[in-house]
């Protein structure tokens, strides 16, 4: 076997590691070192002399540890055996990673379980050369940025997979929104990758999460996706899920024939269904049951009692009870309707006699027309519609405190006083 003159490594800047094929070498044999290069001397499996950049006469000021342990006779120019590592020290700040299947976490926020699929890049530099080659290159030729990649491939999975379950679940942040703190998740994950992998003489320069991503077509997707998108729209027009639910239930039975002709519960549903009720049926069952119980009869002022018309004390207690004519006095617990003048009782939301909805004054409790602005009976101020979101207004208020609308503009023209939803002056026609 030839004995080698120059000694050197020009390959590609993705090796880390690259073992030069002759163990023949000589005295006053030129070893050259590129910039960001370190070599290593072995002999028998063991570390020995590190050579850094520059150009090197193999002689015992340059290869001490090697002369000594092996008594070498740099008198002339001899031959001896050692085995000479290039090792490359630049930043690597181009290694790509992902997951080659998804990983599957549950969603703390919904509690479903959802397939993630995560990439990134990572850069590192090799800051040990000897601990590098020692602990982990071992006996391969070459080790380059691929080896290092399938070597590490299951501490930073094991590692991103744990980092993003705990992100989640101490963060309480949904699948749907990691990628807004991908940053956050990076540099977690880098805490805990970087002294793993100092261990074997690399140094961790950086770590990205480019992306975390779901699959369009898992049906734990689909189904959370459709529900976000359902919940979005219910809070745009401002309904909940139990109320939506009451909707399609009043709307089913008013248009049921056969429980639309069903007279007083007929009405009663179709202008539940109209006004948006949200409270249970069986409350608004029971309250039109008490209702038509009710039609025909006299409520005790004492006790309570409901008695038959006609009678003049309660056969319960003995009060005195209202008496039909003009000496008839209306009980503090029921009201009259505002349009066809039939007592019920204040409890109810419809009149048993019409089916009107109850519009009770907040003051006094009268039960006034749709839209009225001022109780005719006690003058109290009533709560107005807002014109944009429908909810109720506190007299006197310039803009919804529901949905931060004007509840009034001024006409530039005629200088008069419009709703906040008109588009133009009724007065003057001018575009408001």
């Amino acid at each position: 076997m030839a004995i080698i003159d120059v000694v050197k490594y020009s390959g590609p800047n993705s090796v880390f590691a690259w073992k030069f094929p002759n163990e023949e070498l000589a005295t006053w044999s030129q070893l050259v070192v590129n910039e960001s290069q370190e070599a290593v001397f072995f002999k028998g499996g063991q570390a020995l002399d590190v050579l850094g950049p520059g150009r090197h006469t193999l002689e015992t000021a340059n290869i001490p540890l090697l002369s000594a342990l092996f008594k070498l006779p740099f008198g002339g120019r001899s031959p001896f055996a050692a085995e000479v590592w290039f090792v490359n020290k630049t930043n690597s700040l181009d290694i790509k990673w992902g997951t080659p299947s998804p990983i599957q976490l549950q969603d703390p926020k919904f509690g479903i379980m959802v397939p993630v699929r995560t990439f990134g890049q990572f850069g590192i530099r090799i800051d040990n050369s000897s601990k590098f080659l020692i602990k982990l290159v071992g006996t391969v030729p070459v080790f380059d940025q691929e080896t290092l990649t399938r070597y590490f491939k299951g501490l930073y999975l094991n590692k991103v997979k744990d980092s993003l379950a705990g992100y989640l679940v101490h963060k309480k942040i949904g699948v749907l929104e990691i990628n807004a703190y991908l940053e956050e998740l990076a540099d977690h994950v880098k805490d805990r990758v970087k002294p793993v992998m100092a261990e074997y003489g690399i140094e961790l320069v950086n770590f990205y999460i480019n992306d975390v991503s779901v699959p369009e077509n898992d049906p734990a997707v689909v189904q959370l996706k459709a529900a976000l998108a359902k919940k979005a729209e219910m809070d745009i027009i401002g309904y909940n899920y139990q109320q939506e639910r009451t909707f399609d239930t009043l709307e089913g039975a008013a248009t049921n024939p056969g429980s639309g002709q069903a007279g007083v519960m007929g009405a009663g549903l179709g202008l539940g269904m109209g006004l948006g009720l949200g409270g249970p049926m069986g409350a608004q069952f029971g309250g039109m049951a008490q209702n038509l119980s009710a039609a025909g009869s006299v409520r005790c002022p004492g006790c309570q009692a409901m008695v038959p018309e006609g009678r003049r004390f309660c056969p319960d207690c003995g009060k005195p009870l209202p008496q039909a004519g003009g000496g008839r006095q209306q009980a503090p617990d029921t009201v009259k309707c505002d349009k066809c003048g039939t007592m019920f009782a204040k409890t109810s939301q419809f009149c048993p006699n019409c089916g009107d909805p109850y519009n009770p004054c907040p003051s006094c409790g009268e039960d006034l027309p749709q839209g009225t602005a001022v109780c005719p009976k006690c003058g109290a101020k009533l709560p107005q519609p807002c014109p944009l979101c429908g909810q109720k207004v506190p007299p006197g208020s310039k803009f919804c405190p529901s949905c931060g609308g004007a509840l009034t503009k001024k006409c530039p023209s005629c200088g008069l006083e419009q709703p906040g939803a008109s588009q133009f002056c009724p007065s003057c026609g001018t575009r408001l």
